[in-house]
């Protein structure tokens, strides 16, 4: 045992600087979480007014984090395999990467709209028009992904040039942008709904915008972005289905959250960070699948549980200060709270039971798609963001029970 502990933290040295920069990019983006978070704990007004809004915010967030952590992953590996470049040639992989993220930005958020809607009906949860989801969906995943676009393509170029390791810090990172504007762009979105011909419009416009970007997308003659797409498009309404349920869940004890709104601001940071932390670990395990470093084994080689520990040390580190700022935040904006200890106990116990689930799906996410022939970079992250947005809320009102709040 003595000899394992001093190969971790004889690893832990060698990766100090990775270690610091993925606890930097965590802990940035604790605060864009936060802020996403504090957005949802303010709008409990509009989540009773808007029936079913809650069940498509994980899935909304988790799209933004899914499409362009996944392509900083791809780039990320690029790097690391010497391929990358700054030319925005339309053949040139910066280009073909950001084309198929616009297309699937549109063609996953009108999917997600729909099986919301879809899920609604069938547990029986009143909820909004499908016209009302898609403007919301659409509108808003547009206009979180202008922002989340740009910050992922702008951190993937400076990493490049400034030598960083892109796989330490951008899952996080991106994961974060997405929290931080998804929740502010999805508000703003459903100004547009229950608008008398502008709504239809609006949204028969969007219908048609998105299944033509589709198809197009398929048949386009850019070949990477071309495999991007029709490897991407199922994993990620796969992925974005399982959000939906993980909505449900949230739905399902709504009336707890409104009673205590700081609760809601810990949603987005405990779900993005668990989800970083798995993104983090799946884009290393990613490029050392790709450099031929780790083989993909069912059961995992040393290094893959050394890079598991560096995981688990970041999130010891985060999680107790998420519950603190979330306290602190909360008593600031005058939101009801159950207080710091409990704040504090709920956000570390929640977010580590979600990172160790995180590691497990990060480590047979990257293997699998890996021997089945699949690129992890399109595959892994989406699986992991989206189980950890369900895993996590489970964890999340776990925590809360235990912890005597819910």
């Amino acid at each position: 045992m003595r000899r394992g502990l001093g190969r971790i933290l004889g690893y832990w040295r060698a990766e100090r600087r990775t270690i610091l920069q993925g606890f930097v990019a965590l802990v940035v983006a604790t605060l864009g979480g936060l802020v996403g978070g504090l957005v949802l704990g303010r709008i409990t007004g509009t989540l009773e007014r808007l029936p079913g809004l809650i069940i498509l915010i994980p899935a909304a967030i988790a799209t933004r984090g899914n499409i362009f952590g996944a392509l900083a992953s791809r780039l990320g590996t690029s790097i690391h395999a010497g391929l990358f470049a700054t030319t925005r040639e339309r053949q040139g992989p910066l280009y073909q990467n950001v084309y198929a993220a616009a297309v699937l930005t549109l063609a996953v958020s009108l999917l997600v709209a729909v099986v919301a809607k879809t899920v609604s009906v069938l547990f029986g949860i009143p909820s909004m028009s499908v016209l009302d989801f898609i403007v919301i969906s659409v509108l808003g995943g547009v206009l979180a992904s202008v922002f989340v676009g740009i910050f992922a393509v702008a951190l993937s170029l400076w990493a490049f040039r400034g030598g960083w390791d892109l796989d330490s810090v951008a899952a996080p990172l991106i994961t974060a942008s997405g929290d931080m504007f998804t929740v502010p762009a999805l508000f703003l979105a459903s100004f547009a709904v229950d608008i008398r011909w502008v709504t239809p419009a609006l949204a028969g416009a969007f219908i048609g915008v998105a299944i033509v970007a589709a198809v197009r997308g398929v048949a386009t003659d850019l070949p990477s972005a071309r495999g991007i797409i029709r490897e991407s498009l199922p994993v990620l309404f796969v992925a974005g289905t399982v959000d939906v349920f993980a909505g449900v869940f949230v739905q399902a004890r709504l009336d707890e959250f409104v009673q205590l709104p700081a609760l809601l601001i810990l949603i987005p940071p405990v779900l993005g960070n668990a989800g970083g932390l798995g993104g983090l670990l799946a884009s290393r395990l990613t490029s050392k699948l790709h450099l031929g470093v780790l083989p993909p084994r069912g059961r995992p080689e040393p290094l893959a549980f050394l890079d598991s520990s560096i995981v688990f040390l970041i999130g010891v580190a985060v999680f107790p200060l998420l519950g603190a700022a979330a306290q602190l935040l909360a008593a600031a904006t005058g939101l009801a709270s159950p207080g710091l200890a409990r704040m504090v106990g709920v956000a570390t116990l929640a977010g580590l039971m979600a990172t160790l689930l995180a590691v497990v799906v990060a480590y047979y996410a990257a293997a699998a798609s890996y021997r089945l022939g699949l690129d992890p970079d399109n595959h892994s992250l989406p699986l992991i963001t989206s189980s950890m947005d369900f895993l996590g809320v489970v964890a999340l009102v776990i925590a809360l029970v235990a912890f005597g709040v819910g």
